[in-house]
Order: C-alpha cells, then sequence, then structure tokens
C-alpha cells in the first residue's frame, strides 16, 4: 500500500496555537527556522529513499523561493497550504479565493509547476464552510486533503466521510481527509502531527496498520518542519496547553519518524489520488 507522506510547510511562529499571542504583522521580526528545518526534512527523506507532498504557504515562497525549487527539484510534490495559514472558516469565499489565488501564484512562480492540490490551515474546511470545495473546484483543484472527521477543540468536521469523498456535484475534485482510526464507536485522530508526536510511536504503528490492512486505504500522514527542533524560541506569554501540544517531545520526532519511513511505504499524494477518487462517495456540501 501506498501511503501519502505530507509536510505542511510553515515556520514556528505561524502555528494556530500561537495566533492570538504572535500578530501577523510580527512575523517579519521573528526568527525565521523554516528553511533550515524543511531542509533537514528534505535530507531525512533523502535518506530514506521516499518523496511526499509539501503543503506550504504562499508567505514561505514569497521570502524562501529557492527552498520551493530545491522541494521540487527533490522530486517532491508542491501543493497549496494558502497564503499566510489564515484558517478557512474565518473567511468569506471571496476571501478564500483571492487567498487561494494569491498563494497559487507565489508557489508556481517559485517552483515551476503547476499547483493542482490544497489544504487547508488547521484542516479548516468543514461545515461552516460550503463554499469552500466550490471554490476549489472552479479554481481547478484536483484534489483537497482539507478535513479531519474528528472531533477536536481547534477543528474538525466529525460528520464528514473518514476516506475520499466528492464533495462537489459534476466535479471531479475529491477530498482526501487526514487519516483516522477506529477504537469501537470512536473516531481518532491517527495521521501525524500532535497525535503522532505526542503519543507512543506503537500506537500511531498500530493505527496505520489498522487503516492500511484492513481498510484497505492509503493512509495520509502530516507533520511540520518545526516539529523536528527542539531548538525553536519558546513563547512564554502562550496558553499552557498550547504550550505542552507545541513543544512536547520535540526532540524525538526526528528518530519516530525516521523509523515511520521504514516500517510504510511512502509516497506523493497525487501519486493515488485518481484511484482514491474512482473509490470515492457522494458527499456534496449544500451551499
Amino acid at each position: 500500500m501506498l501511503n501519502g507522506l505530507s509536510v505542511d510547510i510553515e515556520d514556528w511562529f505561524q502555528v494556530g496555537a500561537f495566533e492570538r499571542v504572535i500578530d501577523r504583522a510580527a512575523w517579519d521580526g521573528c526568527e525565521s527556522r523554516v528553511e533550515r528545518n524543511t531542509q533537514a526534512v528534505l535530507d531525512m527523506f533523502a535518506q530514506a529513499g521516499v518523496v511526499g507532498t509539501f503543503f506550504t504557504l504562499g508567505w514561505v515562497a514569497e521570502r524562501h523561493p529557492a527552498l520551493i525549487c530545491r522541494i521540487v527539484e527533490s522530486g517532491h510534490e508542491l501543493a497549496s497550504h494558502g497564503y499566510d495559514h489564515k484558517r478557512v472558516f474565518l473567511m468569506d469565499a471571496d476571501e478564500f479565493r483571492a487567498d487561494l489565488a494569491k498563494a497559487r501564484d507565489l508557489l508556481e512562480q517559485a517552483g515551476g509547476v503547476k499547483v493542482t492540490g490544497y489544504r487547508a490551515p488547521s484542516f479548516s474546511i468543514d461545515q461552516r464552510t460550503p463554499w469552500a470545495h466550490p471554490v476549489l473546484a472552479e479554481a481547478g483543484y484536483t484534489y483537497s486533503s482539507s478535513v479531519a472527521p474528528i472531533v477536536h477543540d481547534h477543528y474538525g468536521w466529525p460528520q464528514a466521510p473518514r476516506f475520499s469523498f466528492l464533495p462537489v456535484a459534476g466535479s471531479d475534485l475529491v477530498e482526501l481527509p487526514v487519516t483516522t482510526a477506529r477504537l469501537g464507536s470512536r473516531v481518532l485522530p491517527a495521521g501525524g502531527g500532535g497525535f503522532f508526536r505526542l503519543l507512543p510511536y506503537g500506537l500511531s504503528r498500530w493505527a496505520l496498520k489498522q487503516v492500511t490492512e484492513q481498510d484497505e486505504r492509503p493512509a495520509i500522514l502530516y507533520f511540520h518542519p518545526w516539529e523536528i527542533d527542539p531548538g525553536q524560541p519558546r513563547v512564554p506569554n502562550a496558553p499552557l496547553r498550547s504550550k505542552v501540544r507545541h513543544y512536547t517531545n520535540l526532540g524525538a520526532m526526528a528518530g519516530k519518524l525516521e523509523r515511520l519511513l521504514g516500517d510504510f511505504r511512502w509516497g506523493r499524494i497525487d501519486s493515488f489520488v485518481a484511484n482514491e477518487r474512482a473509490r470515492a462517495v457522494a458527499f456534496p456540501v449544500v451551499h
């Protein structure tokens, strides 16, 4: 089973956990570590002989175009993560359309390739944004990986299907939700990020095996370059819960990722989009 390996390219100060304590206007004054951290990810993937999908902020491409070139030249898929990590449910349809266009233009200029995949910041496409998938379809995106079909305090659309679905009638756009696992009647996050970093490796391995062997579907894993950077600056005035979530196990993350890369087969998400579209269920969003 070929699984989707994805990286959400954003800097440590752009995360949702710090959005109320680090103003966007202050970002250019923060120490940027995204280029060195992403290069470490590129080196890790090269060592393991894998390629993946890099969902990248237009804001990062605007300031680090050489990094975008290295991502593409290394054989990875370049995809959009929006412009500046603004959550989709904080925009209206016109703002979202403009955000998509700005980010795609910057990414395609820097990378020299067409961008056809999208992931919403903080998986922020849900029942509050019935216009989001139609806007993506209108813009010509092939797929989105923007839905977390779970209950979470920051995001989540628990009513959405766990696996690929067609959100727009008459469109080829397919939504590929981030991976979840079942434990009894509960649906648990299992696609990476904080779940993978904070909890024991064996739990993630069990969850991914459930999806790939029992459900016979490709898993979609995600993480961020800042998650392998234990030396990043601390934000003392952040809420305690945010600090625990953000800083726990940063020093262990690289080792866990290296183990995971060896235990499963990984590739670019665009390499199995057509197959997943053929298996997708119709789940049109009323808008």
